[in-house]
Formats: structure tokens, C-alpha cells, sequence
């Protein structure tokens, strides 16, 4: 594992982050693509994650080959091709089409705090993830995912709640996501040990 810098992202070899902005403590893994987007502090995505036009929450964790916020054709138009777009590709006297772009940038999807995006997992564009959400290995999610819920299948649906009734609620209240890097570490054994309700007990 690389030592991770609070100035920095990690880079891992063949990543590329076009047009996009990262927290401290951030890591892009091995031929991923983040484009358009940013990460909060101490979010990662693992390999070969393709991100565009998302605004991701701290200590979010993306695991390898996820696809968030795709992006889309123009398929209400008698043809959905690239060259309708990306005409310049095709003619040296026609420009890419600019509004095309500007309206698909314009769809944002949204990962919320301390959330699991399982592998292989697709976010549709537009979508919302709430904080403590967890969406499972292979799952196509295509609409709004409430806070501290798991959701699984294509398209996914809920399966239960992360915590029992009334534990997202403080979790989110309490927001630990927003301590400092001190106080992080200071309570680096109680996350590991206490399990979330004892938590909450501790440092409410």
C-alpha cells in the first residue's frame, strides 16, 4: 500500500483524472479514469473505476471495474453515433457538438460519506447515494439510494438497512467523516473495536 498525502492524490500507474479535484489522503487505482468529478477526503477508487461527472463524499470506498455516472448517446436522434457529437473526428470542417457535452456534464451523480460501491457495481447518472449506503458487487442502481441502506440486483433494490432503526440517524448527526486527522487517529481503536451503536454511546 502507498502512504497516502493529505496535499496529493496517489496516482496509481495509468490513471487519469481529467478535469477533476480530490481531498486529502486519496488514492486512484491502476488504469482508472476519473473525469469531471471529485473526491472527498480519504475516498478511493480501486482498478480500472471509470467515474464521470460525480461529486463523491469522504471516505468513500470504490472498488475495482465500477462504472458511475455513464455517460450517454443521444439515442431520441435518428442516429445515437459519435459522429453526431464528435464530428470533428469525422470532418475537418465540423466542431464537436458543445451543448452535447455541457448538458452530459451537467447530470451529476452523487456518493454520499463513508459509502461502499461494490465490484462491478454501475451508478446510473443523476443518482444519489446516501451517506452509509452500501451497494453491492454487480449491482445496476438506477435510482436514489436512502442513507445507511444496502442495495443489491439489476436494477438494484433495498435488501435492509445497514443499522438498526435509529443508528443512521445519530451516525449522521454525529458525522464523524468531518473530524480532523488528529482525532481521527485518536479514536483509531475504538473504530476498530466498537461496533456502531457503543460507538455513537462513546462520542455523542
Amino acid at each position: 500500500m502507498p502512504r497516502l498525502s493529505a496535499t496529493e492524490p496517489f496516482l496509481h500507474e495509468e490513471a487519469e483524472v481529467p478535469n477533476s479535484t480530490f481531498g486529502a489522503y486519496c488514492e486512484v487505482g491502476k488504469g482508472a479514469r476519473v473525469l469531471n468529478s471529485s473526491l472527498g477526503d480519504y475516498s478511493y477508487c480501486e482498478q480500472y473505476s471509470d467515474i464521470a461527472n460525480t461529486t463523491i463524499g469522504k471516505f468513500a470506498n470504490i472498488a475495482a471495474f465500477t462504472r458511475i455516472g455513464p455517460t450517454d448517446h443521444p439515442y431520441r436522434n435518428a442516429s445515437l453515433h459519435h459522429f453526431l457529437y464528435r464530428s470533428s473526428y469525422y470532418w475537418e470542417d465540423a466542431e464537436d457538438d458543445a451543448a452535447f457535452f455541457e448538458a452530459r456534464a451537467a447530470r451529476r451523480t452523487v456518493i454520499g460519506h463513508d459509502t461502499w460501491i461494490g465490484h462491478g457495481a454501475i451508478i446510473k447518472p443523476e443518482v444519489t447515494i446516501g451517506d452509509g449506503a452500501i451497494v453491492a458487487s454487480g449491482a445496476v442502481v438506477t435510482k436514489d439510494v436512502p442513507p445507511y441502506t444496502i442495495v443489491a440486483g439489476v436494477p438494484s433494490a433495498p435488501m435492509r438497512p445497514r443499522y438498526p432503526a435509529g443508528i443512521a440517524e445519530r451516525m449522521q448527526a454525529l458525522a464523524w467523516w468531518d473530524w480532523d486527522h488528529a482525532r481521527l487517529r485518536a479514536a483509531l481503536g475504538d473504530f476498530r473495536t466498537l461496533e456502531a451503536e457503543a460507538f455513537l454511546e462513546k462520542y455523542e
